[in-house]
C-alpha cells in the first residue's frame, strides 16, 4: 500500500460543510491548504461536504464560495471550476457511496450492527465503570446468519460499521511525528447509517482516494479520525476505489479563544462575517491568521501573502495551540491598510462612505474632499469601517451630536476660548499651518497650550474629541462651514 511521497504531484484538499456562517478556525484551514497547494505548484480540491440535510443549507453553500472569493482562494477543481472527478458536492455522489459500501460489506471489510442505542449506552456504561475503553464491543462482528435472520425478524434496523484491523496504526504525522494507535483505542465505527445514508466517515475518506489526495491538512480535533480513515484508505484500495495511496496528514493546532478555550464558531469574534463587515483586509485577516501555528521569521509578523507562499511549507506548523488575539489581528491589518497605495486605499474605503454604513445623503458626499483627506485617514485606520466616522463631518450639514465629546471638551471658559479662535481663524489663511498659528495664539491669550486649546474647535466642528488631523481637515472643510460651526457651537454655549 502505498503512501504519499515527497516526488508526488501536490494534491490536497479543502472540504468545508455548508452550516452557518464560516469561521476563522475553518479560513485558517484553508489558507494553510491553499498556500501549500500553491507554494509546491499542486492542486488545491474544493470540495462540499454537504450529506447531512438537516444542517447544511444553499445559503450557507454561496457564503462559503463568497467567502473563498473574497479572501482571494483559487481553487484547481471544485465547484464552478469543474475537474476530472466532478462532481465536488458530497450530496451529488450519493449512489458511489452507497456502491462502495455494498463492496466493503462483500469483501469482509464491513458488516452490519444490530444493536440498539440502549445496548450501546449500557454496554459504554459497563467498561466505563470497569475501566476499559468504552469503544464499539464488536458485538457483531462475528454474527451468524440465523442470528442476523433474528434480528431482522424482530425488525431491527442496522448501521455499517467499518471492521478495524486487530494491530496497532502508526504513522507520521507532519506536524506532531510519529504516532501509534492501538486497536482498543480505535474500534470499529459507523460508515452507513441505519436509513443508508453514508456517513463522513465513509465519504470522505473515499473521495480522498478517488480524487489522489497527497495531503490532508486539517485540525487537530479531527486527530483521533486518523487512524480510522487510514484503516479504510488500505480497504478501499484492496477492492480498487482509488489509486491505493494513503495521504500524509498533518493536524493543524487548535485555536485558543477565552480562558484556555477552544475557539469555537459560536464565539463571536469567531465569524468570518465580523471581519468582513467591521472591514478588515482579506490580505490582513489571511496575514494574522497565517501566523495561528506559523510564522515567516522569528522577528516579523507582517508580511504579504504571495511572501507566505513562497515560504510556507508544512514542517514550519507549530503543534502548541495558538490563541487568537482580537488585538494583534487589529495592528496587522492596520499595517496592511497602510500598505496599501491611496488609490486601493480610496477603492477599498467605497462600501462604508455609500449607504447604508454612510450617514450623509448620497449628493452630499464630495469625492475631491475625501480624496484629499485620504491620505491622513489612512495612516490612522484599524479597519476600513473606520473611516466613516472619520470623514462625517465633511459630509453632514452639521456635524455629529456626541454628548459625551462635548462635555468633555465644551469646560467653563470654552466660549471665551471659541470666540478668539474664531476671530483669529477668520482673518488667517486658509491652509493648514496658518490655521494652526490661529489656534495656537488664541490659546496663548487664554494660557492654554495647543493641544487645550484645539478642543473645542475640534468638537465645534466635527463633533468628536479624536478625529483626523484638526488643521488639515479645517483647510478642507473650508472657511464658510469651519465659522459657522463655530458659530453654532457658540450659541449652544450661551443658552
Amino acid at each position: 500500500m502505498a503512501s504519499a511521497s515527497s516526488s508526488a504531484p501536490v494534491r490536497v484538499r479543502f472540504c468545508p460543510s455548508p452550516t452557518g456562517n464560516p469561521h476563522v478556525g475553518l479560513v485558517r484551514t484553508a489558507l494553510f491548504n491553499w498556500a501549500f497547494a500553491r507554494h509546491h505548484g499542486g492542486t488545491l480540491v474544493f470540495r462540499i461536504e454537504d450529506t447531512d440535510a438537516a444542517r447544511d443549507s444553499e445559503e450557507s453553500y454561496e457564503q462559503l464560495l463568497g467567502a473563498m472569493r473574497w479572501l482571494g482562494f483559487d481553487w484547481d477543481e471544485g465547484p464552478e471550476v469543474g475537474g476530472p472527478h466532478a462532481p465536488y458536492r458530497q450530496s451529488q455522489r450519493m449512489d458511489l457511496y452507497r456502491d462502495v459500501a455494498e463492496k466493503l460489506l462483500e469483501a469482509g471489510h464491513a458488516y452490519r450492527c444490530y444493536c440498539t442505542a440502549e445496548e450501546l449506552e449500557e454496554r459504554r456504561e459497563t467498561a466505563r465503570k470497569e475501566g476499559r475503553p468504552s469503544g464499539y464491543d464488536g458485538a457483531c462482528r462475528t454474527l451468524t446468519a440465523e442470528q442476523i435472520a433474528a434480528y431482522e425478524a424482530e425488525g431491527r434496523s442496522s448501521i455499517v460499521r467499518f471492521r478495524m484491523p486487530d494491530e496497532p496504526i502508526t504513522f507520521t504525522d507532519l506536524v506532531r511525528g510519529e504516532l501509534t494507535f492501538t486497536p482498543e483505542n480505535v474500534t470499529d465505527y459507523g460508515i452507513v447509517r441505519a436509513n443508508g445514508a453514508p456517513l463522513y466517515t465513509l465519504v470522505n475518506p473515499v473521495d480522498d482516494a478517488l480524487m489522489e489526495i497527497t495531503h490532508v491538512l486539517r485540525g487537530e480535533d479531527l486527530l483521533s479520525s486518523t487512524p480510522r480513515q487510514i484503516a479504510l484508505y488500505r480497504a478501499l484500495a484492496e477492492i480498487g476505489v482509488g489509486g491505493g495511496l494513503v495521504p500524509s496528514f498533518g493536524h493543524l493546532p487548535y485555536v485558543m479563544g477565552e480562558g484556555n478555550k477552544k475557539l469555537s464558531k459560536r464565539d463571536p469574534q469567531s465569524s468570518l462575517n465580523l471581519y468582513r463587515e467591521r472591514g478588515f483586509l482579506p490580505e490582513g485577516l489571511l496575514n494574522y491568521l497565517s501566523l495561528l501555528g506559523w510564522s515567516l521569521s522569528a522577528d516579523r509578523d507582517v508580511f504579504s501573502i504571495d511572501e507566505m507562499v513562497a515560504a510556507f511549507d508544512i514542517d514550519g506548523v507549530n503543534a502548541n495551540p495558538a490563541r487568537f488575539d482580537l488585538k494583534k489581528a487589529e495592528a496587522i491589518n492596520a499595517d496592511h491598510i497602510r500598505m496599501l497605495d491611496v488609490k486601493a486605499f480610496i477603492e477599498a474605503c467605497g462600501p462604508w462612505l455609500r449607504a447604508p454604513h454612510a450617514p450623509w445623503a448620497p449628493e452630499r458626499f464630495d469625492t475631491a474632499a475625501f480624496e484629499a483627506l485620504a491620505p491622513l485617514a489612512q495612516t490612522r485606520l484599524t479597519v476600513l469601517s473606520d473611516i466613516t466616522a472619520n470623514v462625517d463631518f465633511l459630509f453632514l450639514d452639521e456635524p455629529v451630536a456626541d454628548e459625551a465629546s462635548w462635555a468633555k471638551a465644551m469646560k467653563p471658559g470654552a466660549d471665551a476660548l471659541l470666540t478668539t479662535a474664531r476671530a483669529k481663524l477668520a482673518e488667517a489663511e486658509w491652509a493648514a499651518e496658518p490655521l494652526k498659528e490661529a489656534v495656537l495664539a488664541a490659546g496663548e491669550e487664554h494660557g492654554l497650550k495647543l493641544g487645550k486649546a484645539q478642543a473645542p474647535v475640534r468638537v465645534a466642528v466635527t463633533g468628536r474629541t479624536v478625529g483626523l488631523p484638526l488643521f488639515e481637515s479645517l483647510e478642507i472643510l473650508g472657511r464658510e462651514r469651519t465659522l459657522a460651526r463655530i458659530d453654532a457651537a457658540l450659541a449652544k454655549l450661551a443658552v
